[in-house]
């Protein structure tokens, strides 16, 4: 089987401050743009490919952001969610879209098994080893670890605007992610959403289970409308406001 990825295309994993001391992993399912090569530009051009079906907009860099003020390990996604999506379990629907919000990928019409298993191991395999990696360490050290997953949403769907700034998705351990909502609700300028605009009961989702429920770990995912993170500003502030809140969460989520 040939390989996917050649020696022009950029790694598929971007792993930052991977010895921080905070008792946080960051993670972003859909930090990047990339597309290798071998497969050319997925037959959309680079405004479409550039739009939330791509990429969450804003995520990387607040991640980025808030892995520097809390010297908390990061690991980011480098490849689109188009060529196989790092959130989802391969083979389910979503893992490698065929279409998303409308857009038909034409790339993605008729991915075979053999083509598919590729973006597997080459993209989505390596993003997920580095995770563990980080979490086996941590637990080997005996020192308590969370998990926060970071990705943006946007204002409107399916004609409708969705009222939310931020959202927590979480599933059975409301660890952090209770006490996170309840500090970002604490502005009354903030609109904050329990399980929106999308949910990850019932095991929704990928990473938040695999690497933190299955181990026991608290964990949460936050949904930043990206409207507030799509400029250097709005990032600063998103980053600067979850750093001002968090360690004092850790510091009391029983980890």
């Amino acid at each position: 089987m040939s390989r996917l990825l050649g020696p022009g295309d950029p790694p598929p994993v971007d792993v930052v401050n991977e010895r921080g001391q905070a008792h946080l992993l960051l993670t972003c399912d859909h930090a990047g743009l990339a597309v290798p090569r071998a497969l050319g530009d997925l037959g959309l051009d680079a405004e479409k490919r550039a739009r939330h079906i791509g990429w969450d907009i804003g995520a990387a860099a607040v991640t980025r952001r808030l892995a520097s003020a809390l010297d908390a390990p990061a690991v980011l996604s480098a490849y689109s969610r188009l060529v196989i999506d790092c959130n989802r379990r391969p083979g389910q629907p979503g893992s490698i879209a065929a279409e998303s919000d409308g857009v038909v990928v034409p790339a993605n019409q008729k991915v075979d098994e053999a083509t598919a298993e590729r973006r597997r191991i080459e993209i989505f395999e390596p993003y997920h080893q580095a995770i563990e990696r980080i979490i086996l360490d941590r637990l080997g050290a005996l020192r308590p670890l969370a998990i926060l997953s970071v990705h943006s949403f946007t204002p409107e769907m399916n004609n409708f605007t969705r009222p939310w700034h931020v959202g927590i998705l979480w599933d059975e351990d409301p660890r952090l992610a209770v006490p996170l909502m309840r500090a970002l609700s604490a502005d009354p300028a903030l609109v904050v959403g329990d399980n929106e605009p999308y949910s990850a009961r019932g095991r929704r989702g990928y990473g938040l289970h695999i690497h933190a429920a299955d181990r026991g770990l608290a964990g949460a995912l936050i949904e930043i409308r990206q409207d507030l993170i799509a400029d250097e500003a709005g990032q600063a502030a998103w980053a600067a406001r979850l750093a001002a809140i968090l360690p004092g969460l850790l510091a009391r989520a029983g980890l």
